[in-house]
C-alpha cells in the first residue's frame, strides 16, 4: 500500500473538534437554550431553595401530594392555552369557561341527572364556548384578544344566570374518590392530567394536525399557500382550549365539592404564565406541551414553597411576576 508521503496525494488534516468547555460555552450563550430550558432550570432551583428554607416540611410526601393536587387544574388548562399560543393567539376566556362549565355541571347535578351526563354537559359547554371563540376569530378576522375578552364577560354572565349567582353543592362518592385517591404521592387527578399531556404531546409532535398548528402560527400566509386550512386550525385550537376548560371544571368540582359561579382569575393568569415559562413562542410557530405543563406545576410549587417558608402573600405575587417577565424576555430573545 503506498505511503501518503510518497503517493503524491495531499492529505488534509481533519478539523479539530471544539472542546467540551467551548461547546458548553456556546450552549449557555444561546438564547434558544435559555428559552427552552428555563422551566426545568427554574424547577430545580426552586426545589433546592425551598428545601433549604423548609427542610422538614417542603419535600415531605404530604406536601408533594398537596402540590400535585393543586397543580392538576392549571396543568390541564394550560394544555389548551399552549395550543392556542402556538398559533400566535391567546385565550383570555378559559377561566370564565371553567366557571361556565362548572355551573352547567352543577345545574344538571341539582336536577338529579346522572353523573356521566353532568360530565358530558360540562365538556360540551366548554367545547361550544371555545368553538365560538375560534369561529369569530377565524371567520371575521377579529383580534383574538378582543374576542376572548368578550367571551370572558359573556361566559361569566351566563354562568351567573344559570346558577342564579348561587353555588351548587356537589356530593358524589365517585367524584370524592377521584379527588382524594392517590397512587403513592400522585393523586388520581394528576394522573388524568398527565394522560391528557401525553395525548396532547403526541398529537402535536406525531400528527399532521400538530404540524399544521405550528405552521399556522409560524406564518399563516405561507401555511395557507401550502394547503393548510388555517381557519380550521384556529377554530380547532380554541375548541381544544374550551374542552380542556370543561375537563378542568370537573376536576375543580371534585376537589372543592361544589360548582362555584365566581371566576378564579388566577387560573387565567397562571395558564398564560405557564405557557411563557414553558418556552412556547408568544409569536407562534414554536413550542411544546410538556414545558407549559411543567410550568404550571412550577408556579404552584413556588406559591406552596413561599407559604411553607412563611413568606407574606404579597411577596408571592412579586416572585411570580419576576419569573414570568424574565421568561418572556428569554422567549422574545430567542425569536
Amino acid at each position: 500500500m503506498p505511503d501518503s508521503k510518497t503517493s503524491g496525494v495531499a492529505t488534509m488534516a481533519a478539523p479539530e473538534a471544539p472542546s467540551l468547555t467551548r461547546r458548553i460555552g456556546f450552549t449557555l450563550k444561546s438564547p434558544y437554550f435559555w428559552a427552552n430550558w428555563t422551566v426545568v432550570l427554574a424547577l430545580l432551583v426552586a426545589l433546592i431553595v425551598f428545601w433549604i428554607l423548609s427542610p422538614d416540611t417542603f419535600l415531605t410526601p404530604y406536601n408533594i401530594s398537596t402540590i400535585l393536587t393543586a397543580s392538576a387544574v392549571p396543568a390541564i388548562l394550560v394544555i389548551g392555552q399552549a395550543f392556542v399560543v402556538m398559533t400566535a393567539g391567546i385565550d383570555l376566556s378559559n377561566a370564565a369557561i371553567v366557571t361556565l362549565s362548572a355551573v352547567s355541571f352543577g345545574a344538571m347535578f341539582a336536577a338529579g341527572q346522572p353523573l356521566v351526563l353532568c360530565i358530558l354537559v360540562a365538556v360540551v359547554m366548554g367545547f361550544v364556548a371555545g368553538s365560538i371563540n375560534g369561529i369569530v376569530i377565524a371567520q371575521f378576522k377579529i383580534n383574538d384578544f378582543i374576542v376572548t375578552l368578550g367571551m370572558l364577560s359573556l361566559a361569566q354572565g351566563v354562568a351567573l344566570v344559570i346558577s342564579n349567582a348561587t353555588p351548587v353543592q356537589v356530593i358524589s362518592e365517585p367524584l370524592a374518590t377521584f379527588a382524594l385517591g392517590k397512587v403513592g404521592v400522585v393523586p388520581y387527578i394528576m394522573i388524568v392530567a398527565v394522560a391528557l399531556l401525553i395525548i396532547a404531546q403526541v398529537v402535536l409532535t406525531q400528527t399532521r394536525f400538530g404540524t399544521h398548528v405550528l405552521a399556522t402560527g409560524g406564518n399563516s400566509e405561507t401555511a395557507r399557500a401550502m394547503g393548510v386550512r388555517t381557519k380550521a386550525m384556529k377554530i380547532s385550537v380554541y375548541a381544544i382550549s374550551g374542552v380542556t376548560a370543561g375537563i378542568a371544571s370537573i376536576v375543580l368540582i371534585a376537589r372543592i365539592g361544589a360548582a362555584e359561579p365566581s371566576m378564579n382569575t388566577s387560573l387565567l393568569l397562571n395558564s398564560v404564565a405557564a405557557v411563557v415559562l414553558g418556552g412556547v413562542s408568544l409569536f407562534g410557530g414554536r413550542g411544546n406541551i410538556v414545558g407549559p405543563f411543567v410550568g404550571a406545576i412550577l408556579l404552584t410549587m413556588i406559591l406552596n414553597g413561599l407559604i411553607v417558608a412563611g413568606v407574606p402573600q404579597y411577596y408571592q405575587f412579586i416572585a411570580i411576576g419576576v419569573i414570568v417577565m424574565v421568561s418572556a424576555i428569554l422567549v422574545r430573545t430567542a425569536k
